[in-house]
């Protein structure tokens, strides 16, 4: 997820939204005006893995939106495609080079989490027989946060973000479910809230390779739009899966899990501390925004844009903890 900054930090958890890229057509090219100068993309980290890596901005008409990883897993019967990009230019895009690999019908449309760079390629994939697929908690936050999403889409893209929708998912899964894509089952879990309170993570059993949604930042700040404690629970639980290949939200695709996971909860584990330590010393939230974390600041991108309001959402989250 990306978070939308609408107005001024609250001492509520703040929720998401950030947006996508355009389209190709047979090389795949995108319309300068709209996304840049880069073609789309795709990286092929194991047989029958496809990634195409968003760019590690904020969402601005300059970039189109391109800036969150989406991608798909073939299998002989059919696809699967994991989240769909930030509109539908992106989910357009996406489809041409889909098309390029393979002709076999996309089964599935799965969805990591709601934040709509993820997920407002949508109407690229709609179909009689296409399964739009997310985390049983995934259509109340949808309902939730919809009209606001595509407004703030609106106003960052303007026109760029014409036809963009995400769908109400129709398969929902709460716990594990797996899915066979023809000779290839994939293994979906529901987690409990973490970065969001309805984060979906696909695990490929032939490659290994896990695709973790926002659950991995790369590179890219980390951005708390749920529960830290719940969120490095998680990540002890990703790790464990041994996965030979991880495909982060945001960042490039990567092979140790162990080592893919260590700054992400090394930043999270500092936050946690120090907003502990800020509430046992009656430190107010005015205050503790510009002392928490510092030490990270080098360490990542974006960290300006995203950081204060980590400290926000971890900080209330912890507020009523004793």
């Amino acid at each position: 997820m990306h978070a939308l900054r609408i107005g001024s930090l609250s001492t509520a958890v703040l929720i998401g939204s950030l947006l996508a890229l355009l389209l190709g057509a047979l090389p795949i090219t995108v319309n300068a005006d709209v996304a840049g100068k880069s073609p789309l993309l795709l990286e092929n980290p194991a047989d029958g893995i496809y990634v195409h890596r968003g760019a590690m901005a904020t969402t601005a008409a300059e970039n189109g939106g391109d800036i969150a990883n989406i991608g798909f897993i073939v299998g002989s019967r059919c696809v699967a495609v994991i989240d769909t990009g930030g509109t539908q230019a992106v989910g357009t895009a996406l489809l041409a080079a889909l098309r390029k690999r393979t002709d076999k019908p996309v089964c599935y449309v799965i969805h990591t989490h709601v934040h709509p760079d993820h997920s407002f390629g949508d109407a690229a994939f709609v179909g009689d027989a296409t399964v739009f697929v997310a985390h049983a908690r995934f259509p109340a936050a949808l309902a939730a946060r919809r009209e606001g999403y595509r407004q703030a889409l609106d106003r960052l893209l303007g026109v760029q973000a014409a036809g963009s929708e995400i769908a109400m998912p129709t398969l929902l899964v709460e716990g594990e479910r797996q899915l066979d894509l023809g000779d290839r089952v994939i293994s979906l879990k529901a987690w409990p809230t973490a970065h969001t309170n309805q984060d979906l993570t696909v695990f490929d059993l032939r490659t290994k390779t896990l695709w973790t949604g926002d659950l991995l930042f790369a590179g890219h700040v980390p951005v708390v739009d749920g529960k830290a404690i719940g969120w490095l629970a998680a990540i002890d639980a990703l790790i464990a899966l041994n996965a030979a290949h991880v495909i982060p939200g945001h960042g490039p695709p990567l092979r140790d899990a162990a080592t893919a996971f260590a700054d992400q909860r090394r930043y999270l584990q500092v936050l946690v501390s120090e907003c502990r330590q800020a509430l046992r010393d009656g430190v107010t939230l005015a205050t503790a925004v510009d002392a928490i974390g510092s030490v990270e600041k080098e360490r990542w991108l974006l960290f300006e844009d995203y950081h204060r309001r980590n400290v926000t959402a971890v900080y209330t989250e912890l507020e009523w903890e004793n």
